[in-house]
């Protein structure tokens, strides 16, 4: 799954460009960086290998949605639709321009249930933010149906699916804007990084700007211009070394992506012989980024069986329903549990719950997440480990 494991000299040969500069800091130092530009060649290269008309490279995935969602208008007292399986970033960045997260069910693809979204919808609701999680398609078509039906902008976070595509077209170009991650684990890394793509100029402009503290690049978009200003902003620039290691990534991001197909289909079949074992939903098997198997049992009691077998074989598989950094109801200080302060921000307001979250309010999401096992997708599947994640699924068959 992560790219540094295929980390090589395409990586070192572009960061040494970027030290034979000395000029680390994306912007200005024209005289001495040679004209080299990292970042902003990365940026072109990635709107370029999605499709989509711009792109602004920022620090993190989660600075991704932050600087989006400030793009896009939301703030203080909006709602902001998402789903309740997802990683805590998306909602850190709802709660960090001041508006208010909304969590939908999943459905059997493992993101957004439309037909839970239409219910969640009020005059409040300022984006929706579909997650295509663990690497494959949210029903982002239907999404933006509803969306659209509303007047609300759709936001896809796509920080798992780098490379992923529905029926030839890449994720993150359905909606309004798409952002990515490209932290130490991400299908493409630059150690920390992140991604904004939009075919809208105007969206585009206020990204760029605000990512680097309001700079005026009006004279010169994706650049710096003169020193007025629109608005406040902030600092989510990306460094020159991360633009180089994500340009040697971005060029090896189909060869990944082809790998872990060929992974996951030989860990599927194996996973096929389990009683009783039916697979996530995916909309599109050839846009499948593949850097997830995501299986499921019976019941949770099955799914608990069989990953124990697992486990006593050295192949244990995720639990979603258990892992607390993914799945609402195990967000405690989300939830208001014993790591929120008393007067925490920002649910507490002079001692009282502005916003109060049920851990038992997405039912249909922990029914299907807790008989859900697993497993990451390796670029690289040694053949002894291929072996023994095999035999420990032959053994769990068995039971």
């Amino acid at each position: 799954m992560p790219g540094f494991e295929v980390f090589g000299e395409e990586e070192k040969q572009q960061v040494l460009q970027v030290f034979d500069t000395g000029v680390l800091f994306r912007y200005e130092f024209g005289p001495q960086r040679k004209g080299v530009y990292k970042v902003r060649e990365f940026e072109q290269a990635f709107a370029q290998y999605t499709g989509a008309a711009h792109a602004q490279a920022v620090t993190s995935g989660t600075a991704a949605l932050k600087v989006a969602l400030s793009a896009l208008g939301v703030g203080i007292g909006d709602e902001v639709i998402t789903q309740g399986f997802t990683f805590v970033a998306t909602w850190e960045a709802i709660l960090d321009v001041g508006a208010v997260p909304v969590f939908t069910e999943v459905d059997q693809t493992l993101n957004m249930d439309p037909a839970d979204l239409e219910k969640k919808i009020t005059p409040k609701t300022k984006a929706i933010i579909p997650v295509h999680m663990l690497g494959a398609q949210a029903r982002i078509k239907e999404i933006k149906a509803i969306a659209d039906k509303h007047g609300i902008p759709v936001l896809e976070d796509t920080a798992q699916a780098a490379g992923g595509r529905l029926h030839g077209q890449h994720l993150g170009t359905f909606g309004h804007c798409g952002t990515f991650s490209f932290d130490a684990v991400k299908t493409m890394t630059t150690g920390e990084g992140g991604m904004v793509i939009t075919n809208d100029e105007e969206l585009w402009r206020c990204c760029s700007e605000y990512h680097d503290h309001g700079h005026d690049h009006v004279v010169n978009p994706g650049g710096r211009g003169g020193e007025g200003r629109r608005f406040i902003g902030f600092n989510y620039r990306m460094m020159e070394i991360q633009g180089a290691i994500g340009l040697a990534q971005l060029a090896k991001l189909d060869m990944i992506v082809a790998e872990q197909r060929k992974n996951k289909a030989i860990l599927k079949e194996a996973a096929s012989k389990l009683a009783g074992v039916s697979f996530r939903e995916i909309l599109d098997e050839q846009g499948d980024s593949a850097t997830f198997l995501a299986f499921m049992l019976p019941d949770k009691a099955q799914a608990a069986k069989v990953n124990q077998v697992l486990r006593e074989n050295n192949a244990g598989a995720i639990n979603f329903g258990e892992n607390t950094w993914h799945f609402y109801p195990s967000w405690e200080h989300l939830l208001g549990g014993k790591t929120l302060a008393k007067n925490g921000w920002p649910f507490n307001a002079h001692g009282k719950r502005r916003v109060i979250y049920d851990p038992a309010a997405l039912p249909a999401s922990a029914e299907l997440m807790n008989r859900t096992l697993v497993y990451q997708v390796p670029v690289k599947l040694d053949e002894s480990r291929r072996d023994a994640l095999l035999a420990a699924l032959a053994k769990a068959a068995a039971v």
